[in-house]
């Protein structure tokens, strides 16, 4: 499927006020702004196997399309919700647990990159990465 593969970080877009608006302290934020996060993804059907690894964290995840599933952010923010194929977007919509507001998030492939967009309370950010 198009989202198979490894995938490696190569740029941020508006990330550093994306996570200020999350919450996440400046600390964390400069360590994650430089996390070097590789995803492999293993896509059969509606399953997906998804292997995070970055500079903090290894993290294996497993999720149907349209089945909420409970995720926990490298800074510990913890969500629940689910991903959906809408044509060529995965499109996940989350809630988190310790305020209740929603973020959305989207991956898709556009050449050799998959382009993953966030949106928390009107702030957008997008993380590009490179197929390894």
């Amino acid at each position: 499927m198009t989202f198979n593969g490894t995938w490696k970080i190569d740029r941020n877009e508006n990330y550093e006020k994306f996570m200020e608006q999350m919450g996440i302290n400046m600390v964390k934020r400069k360590l994650a702004a430089h996390d070097n996060l590789k995803i492999i993804i293993e896509q059969t059907g509606d399953k997906f196997h998804v292997k995070e690894s970055s500079n903090f964290r290894t993290l294996e995840i497993d999720f149907t399309l349209g089945v909420n599933f409970e995720y926990s952010l490298a800074d510990g923010t913890e969500l629940s919700g689910s991903w959906n194929l809408e044509g060529d977007v995965l499109k996940g919509i989350f809630t988190r647990k310790d305020n209740g507001k929603q973020l959305t998030t989207t991956r898709i492939v556009q050449g050799d990159e998959i382009i993953q967009s966030y949106n928390y309370e009107g702030v957008d950010a997008k993380r590009i990465f490179k197929r390894a």
